[in-house]
Order: C-alpha cells, then sequence, then structure tokens
C-alpha cells in the first residue's frame, strides 16, 4: 500500500492475539527456547535448509562451513541517504576499477567512475501504441490518450520471456498502476473540485465524464514489450502485438467458488460471472506457467454504499457518502454507458441485485490473473484465493508431485497472512515455455480454481499452523470465540457448505478461526531453492505498551479486555515495539508445499535515528531504513541468492531506498533478529530514490545484469529531456516539472552482475 493513499481508520478489530504479543513472547524466551526448543521442530528445518529458525549459532546445520565461507558476498559499498530530487546507486569501488566505457551521448547514461547507472524507462505517459500521443509537459490527457499510455503511479510488475535466447535484453513486462494524481493528471485541480481556507481539496461540484473516463483508464494494469539496445538503454516496442492497457473499466472474467453465485449477481451481469475493471493495484506475483497476477488492495475507496450495509462491507472499508475520486457522481449523465459511473455506488435501488450494482464491491479484492502473451485475452479473477485487500500473491516452491501454494498478506493494520494450497498437484510439463503457443489461462483454472484457503497463526515458540478456511471448518475453542465447536458456515450465518460465502467474509472467517493480526504484510517472496518465505510488515503505528488495555467494537458495544480486541494492539511478548513504526521482515519455512504447519523467525527490525522504535537489528548509517515494503528473493544458483528490501517511508534522514543482503552470510545465534550486532553490517543500502517518492516494484533479469526497480509518487522528478521516455534517473531537474511514476533500470556501468 503506497503510504500516500493508506486510510488509517482500517483496521482489524477481532479479539485474536496479534503479533505484537507472539514475537515480544518470542524475542523473551530466545535463551530459553536455546536451551531445548522444540527439537523435532528444530530436526525437522534442518532438512530444509532453514538458515534463521534454528537457535543454533550455525542456523543451518544441513550447510558445511565450508560451504559457508563460499557464500556470495555484496561487492558495493552502501551509498549515503539522499534528500534530492534524483536516483541515487554505488559508485565506483574496487571491484569496478576495469568499468567499460560510459554509454554514449544522449543516452539515459553516467561515466564508467560512477560504477551503476540508472535510467528511466516507460514513465506515466509513455505511448505503448501507434495510437498514443508522444509525452511533452503541457499534454493535456483525453480517456483515449490514457488508454494507450502507461498508467499512472507503477508498483508492482514482472517479466516474461519472449525468446529463452533474449531472456535478457526483450521481455514482456506487466507493471500494476496503484492509484493516481489528480492534480497531475488533470494538470490542475479537476473539475468540481475547489480548495478551501485550510487548503484542503474538497469535491464541490460537478465532475467532468472525459476527466473521470481519464482517470479509469490511467488505473490498472501496462502490460508492454521492452527492448534494450546496443547502448544497453531500454524502451517500449511501441508497435508490439503483445502491448495493452487493463484499465477499471475492462471486462473481466469472475472464476473459482464465487463465479456464478448470488453474491455477484449485478446489472452488468446476471449471471455473476463477469465484471469490469481492476482496481488500485499494488503488489503482484506470477505463475510457473508464465502468467501475471495482479491484485486489489485499496479497492474499497471507490465505492460507496450508503444503505443495505452487509458485514463485509464494514469489515473492508466500504465508505457512506464519499469515495475517492467521485467517480459515482456522475450516474445517469447524459453520455454514461451501461451504469459506467452508477456501478461505484453500491446502494440498493432496485427489488433485486439483478437490477443494480449493489453486489459490484464484491467483484473486486481479488487475485487477478493475466496472459501477457495474448493481448487478446481476458483477464481472469481467480476468487479462490481469498477476497481482501490484497498486497500481493507469491508462489511457493515448487516440488513436482505437490500441490502449488501462493502466499498473500492482507495490508491494513492487524490483518493476516494467507496461503492457498491447490488441489492440483505441479506437473513439470505445465511451466512456461517462452513463445509456445499454450492457453496459459487455462493451466491457471487448474491449479487456482480448487484448493483451499488458510490464514497463518503464530505461536510464540516459533512455530506456526495453517489454518483451514472451509464451510465445514470447526471453530476451535482455543480461538476464544463464542462460537467454538460450529462450523464456519454456521458461524457466519451461511447455509452449510457455501464456500463461495467463506471467500467472500475471508477476514470475519480468519478472525474466528484465530489467525494472528500481523503488522500490516505487504510484499512476499520465496527462495526457490529452500522454500524459506519472506514478508514485509510494513509498520502499526497503534500498537500499545505491553500490559495495556485495548477495546474493541462487539454489536457496537464496546468492550475493554486487556491484550484482546485491537483498535488499538498492546504489545505482549512478541514485539517490544509499541506503536511500531519502522516495521520488519518476518520469515518462515514449511516441511512441504501442502503442510500446515511452519516454523518462524525474524529476519531484520526496521530503524531509523529520529524513530523511539529499540534499534533490535543495530543498524547503522549504511543500512537504516524505516515501513519496509517491496521485496525480492533474487535467486543466484548453488544456494545463493541477494534478498532485496524496499521502503515506503521516508524521513528526515533519508527518502526511501533499496537494501540488499545475502541471508546465506548470516548466522542468528541468541539474539532478537537475523540481522543484529554482530552480522547488521552484511545489510547495504544500495538506492536511494528522489524527494517525495516510494521505491516499489523490483526485479532483474535472468542474467543479473539489469535491477528494475519503480519509482512511485515523485515530487518533482524526472528531467524533462525533451520529450525522451528514458533520461538518466541521476540527474535532478533544473526547475520544476510535472512529476511522472517512473519504471527505473540499474546497470553497472561495465555490464556485469548487479550486487556483486
Amino acid at each position: 500500500m503506497s503510504e500516500e493513499i493508506e486510510d488509517h481508520r482500517l483496521l482489524n478489530e477481532s479479539e485474536n492475539e496479534p503479533f505484537s504479543s507472539v514475537l515480544e513472547r518470542r524475542v523473551s524466551r530466545r535463551s530459553i527456547m536455546r536451551g531445548g526448543l522444540n527439537v523435532a521442530a528444530v530436526s525437522m528445518l534442518a532438512g530444509f535448509g532453514l538458515t534463521a529458525c534454528s537457535d543454533d549459532d550455525n542456523d543451518n546445520p544441513s550447510v558445511s562451513e565450508d560451504d559457508r565461507a563460499a557464500a556470495m558476498m555484496l561487492a558495493f559499498e552502501a551509498v549515503a541517504g539522499s534528500k534530492q530530487d534524483a536516483v541515487v546507486v554505488p559508485s565506483a569501488n574496487a571491484s569496478q576499477e576495469n568499468a567499460g566505457a560510459a554509454l554514449t551521448a544522449g543516452t539515459a547514461a553516467a561515466t564508467a567512475a560512477s560504477g551503476y547507472t540508472a535510467q528511466v524507462v516507460m514513465p506515466w505517459g509513455t505511448p505503448i501504441n501507434n495510437q498514443g500521443t508522444n509525452w511533452r509537459q503541457d499534454l493535456t490527457f483525453t480517456p483515449e490518450i490514457q488508454a494507450n499510455s502507461v498508467g499512472m503511479h507503477h508498483d508492482g510488475m514482472y517479466h516474461f520471456p519472449i525468446s529463452d535466447d533474449t531472456a535478457s535484453s526483450n521481455f514482456i513486462m506487466a507493471l500494476n498502476n496503484e492509484y493516481i494524481d489528480q492534480r497531475a493528471l488533470a494538470k490542475g485541480l479537476p473539475q468540481g473540485y475547489t480548495r478551501n481556507e485550510k487548503g484542503e481539496v474538497r469535491l464541490t461540484g460537478e465532475r467532468d465524464p472525459d476527466e473521470v473516463r481519464t482517470e479509469i483508464n490511467a488505473h490498472g494494469v501496462t502490460v508492454v514489450e521492452l527492448r534494450r539496445d546496443e547502448n544497453r538503454v531500454w524502451d517500449v516496442v511501441r508497435s508490439s502485438q503483445y502491448n495493452r492497457r487493463i484499465t477499471s473499466a475492462t471486462p473481466c472474467d469472475l472464476e473459482g467458488p464465487v463465479a456464478g453465485s448470488q453474491y455477484v449477481v449485478t446489472a452488468y451481469d446476471n449471471t455473476g460471472r463477469t465484471t469490469r475493471g481492476t482496481n488500485n493495484n499494488c503488489a503482484n506475483g506470477f505463475t510457473p506457467w508464465g502468467t501475471y497476477l495482479t491484485c486489489e488492495e485499496n479497492w474499497p475507496a471507490i465505492f460507496r454504499k450508503d444503505e443495505g450495509r452487509e458485514a463485509d462491507d464494514n469489515r473492508l472499508g466500504i465508505d457512506q457518502g464519499e469515495t475517492r475520486y467521485g467517480w459515482e457522481t456522475l450516474a445517469g449523465d447524459a453520455t454514461e454507458s451501461n451504469g459506467e459511473f452508477a456501478r461505484f455506488n453500491a446502494t440498493a435501488t432496485a427489488s433485486s441485485a439483478s437490477g443494480d450494482y449493489r453486489n459490484e464491491p464484491r467483484t473486486f479484492g481479488y487475485i487477478v490473473e493475466i496472459d501477457p502473451y495474448d493481448a487478446t485475452s481476458r483477464p481472469v479473477k481467480r476468487t479462490a484465493l481469498g477476497r481482501f485487500r490484497h498486497e500481493g500473491c507469491w508462489p511457493g516452491k515448487l516440488v513436482a508431485g505437490e500441490p502449488v501454494v501462493f502466499y498473500s498478506g492482507h495490508d491494513a493494520r492487524n490483518e493476516y497472512i494467507y496461503k492457498f494450497v491447490s488441489d492440483a498437484k505441479w506437473d513439470p510439463a505445465d511451466a512456461n515455455m517462452a513463445g509456445a503457443t499454450t492457453d496459459r489461462l487455462a493451466i491457471g483454472a487448474k491449479y487456482m480454481n480448487e484448493g483451499t484457503l488458510y490464514a497463518a497463526k503464530f505461536n510464540a515458540d516459533g512455530s506456526g499452523e495453517w489454518l483451514e478456511l472451509e464451510p465445514d471448518t470447526i471453530v476451535p475453542a482455543s480461538a476464544g470465540s463464542r462460537y467454538a465447536g460450529q462450523t464456519l458456515a454456521s458461524a457466519l450465518g451461511l447455509e452449510p457448505g457455501d464456500r463461495a460465502g467463506i471467500i467472500i467474509h475471508t477476514c470475519d472467517a480468519a478472525d474466528l478461526m484465530g489467525a494472528t493480526p500481523m503488522d500490516r504484510p505487504e510484499w512476499g517472496t520465496v527462495d526457490p531453492v529452500s522454500g524459506e518465505v519472506y514478508m514485509t510488515l510494513t509498520n502499526n503505528y497503534k500498537r500499545l505498551p505491553a500490559g495495556a488495555s485495548a477495546t474493541f467494537s462487539n454489536n457496537g458495544e464496546s468492550i475493554e479486555e486487556p491484550g484482546a480486541g485491537y483498535d488499538r494492539a498492546p504489545v505482549n511478548a512478541a514485539n517490544p515495539r509499541p506503536d511500531n513504526s519502522d516495521g520488519q521482515v518476518i520469515r518462515w519455512v514449511e516441511p512441504s508445499p501442502g503442510e500446515t504447519t511452519f516454523n518462524w523467525d525474524i529476519f531484520v527490525f526496521g530503524k531509523v535515528p529520529t524513530s523511539k522504535d529499540k534499534n533490535l537489528s543495530s543498524l547503522s548509517e549504511q543500512n537504516f531504513f524505516s515501513s519496509c515494503d517491496g521485496l525480492w528473493y533474487d535467486d543466484r544458483g548453488d544456494g545463493n541468492g541477494i534478498l532485496w528490501i524496499e521502503t515506503d517511508s521516508g524521513s528526515q534522514y533519508t527518502n526511501d531506498q533499496v537494501l540488499a543482503v545475502v541471508p546465506q552470510n548470516l548466522s542468528k545465534g541468541d539474539n532478537a533478529a537475523v540481522i543484529h550486532e554482530g552480522n547488521q553490517a552484511q545489510l547495504k543500502r544500495f538506492a536511494v530514490g528522489p524527494n517525495g517518492c516510494e521505491v516499489t516494484g523490483i526485479f532483474a533479469t535472468p542474467d543479473k545484469t539489469a535491477l528494475f526497480i519503480n519509482i512511485q509518487h515523485p515530487g518533482n522528478w524526472p528531467i524533462d529531456d525533451n520529450g525522451s521516455n528514458t533520461p538518466d534517473a541521476t540527474i535532478e531537474p533544473m526547475g520544476n516539472v510535472r512529476p511522472r511514476a517512473s519504471t527505473v533500470v540499474i546497470q553497472k556501468a561495465d555490464g556485469g552482475q548487479i550486487g556483486v
């Protein structure tokens, strides 16, 4: 979730023990556990390459000291914090003394002495076909121009090879466009908006239909072909057959348990099998069969529902009386087609759901699968993976003959981490073959339409379990609910066997089962060799000190209990930091993909000099960070890899940044986290973004010579290089420019591998 659009009112008010409590107890028990923690669990982990959850000094008993000595090391000097309108990357060091010549003049280049180069590619407004319009600072966007141009506010992304031979120089890029800046899009206040005496912008008049259509077309997903030229400059291939925009108005199919159910019948489709658009797409995912997964996160804010509200409307944060952009205010406009604006008001207006849009919000909140190779295919919302505010969706370790699993986090305070386990077992014959004319969405249906959804429970002894969310699952007494002993369907007031209803009420089902509320789960990533899963917990500014009481709402009644019900969750043994402002990265491992148990530990705690959080990982000037967000495990082979961490906070100390660490180098011993005083120097700041931005979205080319990141909502960047779509990202503008979210590709000046 971008800090720009985070709604601090959204939180889980369940009575479940929060992760902060679990974490504090876990930290406080380290010395006890070291003497005798769950011997069976430690033995299990030894066989799966766990490097952080064991309590021995050598965290991975299966790795020899010789192997540890051969572990990869980062070869760049950590960059200093920065507060400027430019991207900062490492300068040359001893390993780069023989860096090659600079890129040719006029390209997005820096000299060899800079060590690394950073080039802007496909910023907002870049034409993706011959119907697009070349960018200029004073360009007035129309619905047509935006529909044929790169969308706004880049976030998650991934790459798909066109040919195995050119996978690192020419591929299809799928890119999320999370939200919009209305003023940048309209070159000022859109029609209908005014600024009051406090400087607040409010919708006070009538919106312009074409401005609204332009905003709708700036959301969603951009799919384009990217190619690197002989000077190692990247750009969009405008004539490519793969290029397309998927927006808030694009027809999408619904598949899985919810498809065809009463819950998603609308005036648009009385059968409940299709809907329009995907919105507020934050982090992403991908599948081993070559499709892109985009994740609907802050979508509730585009809807309103004034009357006839359901439990899921309140749980997920659909407002009454207003929406983020006021698109619904144009319902009934003379130019409106097929309820294009009316659908954003979910208040019932007809005698049944088939005559209005009361169920429109229930067609959102899913993982959406896109085939990047077929521009004529329709996106598919895979409802079996749950309905909530998905931050992202990441495939687990692939094992032939075992289920395919996906992990996802619900990005709101005190919400949950989820896992989907397919009924179908993985067949390597289904792996993506570049250039093959495979029906990739049919393969997606095989693995993603049928399976079991789980929510995570983290225990203080470092163990954990996945709690099944099925209609006939029995609510356990350990969850502390008055519904203990009932089936989930019964506890939620559903008919027996109503899997669609469980999915619609995913969060409530997780509440009832006793899942662990987390500090805003965001991005995840998986080491494909060990199967270790990493996930960022961005922050939770509503944590209370240990022993404090918190209130929660039960059918409108305010109840106070110590350590329960978390409109402000107290720390309680596991997270020693109340008002957690800096966040942490957690890591866990499972015996095999389909298992319902795991073991976990904290990888690193965030900390910046200006915050009051405890510096539990002993971070220094070379690696201070706060509000970890984006995350990617960069597999380098031979059991090695780089974990890249991105941030969404900004501070007095530095703009948002990218950090790198090689997890295999590290031993935890008896410390609170894997990164600690004895090894925190292994975590290094690799890059810093321009003022005002969030750094997000990340991957490297297969040959590891180019690292792609996204710069979202910059304040005054990039430079306006005569309309170029590929300016140098490291140069500050000379004056004010119309800011453009952009992808940035970071490369070594000598063409070598990034980071080493």
